[in-house]
């Protein structure tokens, strides 16, 4: 089990949310060299897999949305995986039914969306799948209220995702 250090919990828990989740997210992209691959997905369970997701995912969405998160890769890992079903079971039921929906628009197009592109035809990816757009702003609506539940779930579930330590 991934181990974190009680103190650095409690100070990044003070700052916020989104400090305290990213002191597990930090940790998993430690014990995973940065990168996630076929070689090292073993070392992380179902719940630090989810939360390593959501981190990907949210990550992509504020730099450049459902396009930008597929052609970057990480497609399969939050549609084929069960993301959704899992972050629906940490309490995030609006961003899994967000999800479920982009999925419908993501593996009958899979293909097109995952291929290389020049700049010039990824930027026209963003027109050709416009579709996308309305769920971006649905997202970001109901983000900071999503990423609440997840930390409180993950505070009550903390042996699901680290040990934490006292060093």
């Amino acid at each position: 089990m991934i181990k974190i250090k009680d103190n650095a919990l409690a100070q990044a828990s003070e700052i916020g949310m989104d400090e305290f989740l990213q002191v597990f997210i930090d940790a998993y992209l430690l014990e995973i060299g940065g990168k996630l691959t076929a070689e090292n997905m073993e070392k992380l369970n179902g719940s630090q897999h989810t939360l390593l997701a959501w981190h990907f995912f949210t990550s992509e969405m504020r730099e450049g949305g459902f396009v930008q998160l597929i052609q970057n890769g990480y497609g399969a890992y939050i549609f084929i995986n069960p993301f959704a079903k899992a972050i629906k079971q940490f309490g995030a039921v609006e961003l899994s039914k967000l999800i479920y929906k982009a999925r419908e628009i993501y593996e009958p197009n899979k293909k097109t969306l995952e291929r290389e592109t020049t700049d010039e035809e990824f930027n026209a990816l963003y027109v050709d799948f416009e579709v996308f757009d309305e769920m971006e702003e649905i997202y970001f609506d109901i983000e900071e209220q999503q990423t609440a539940l997840i930390a409180a779930y993950v505070d009550e579930h903390i042996a699901d995702f680290a040990e934490i330590v006292n060093e």
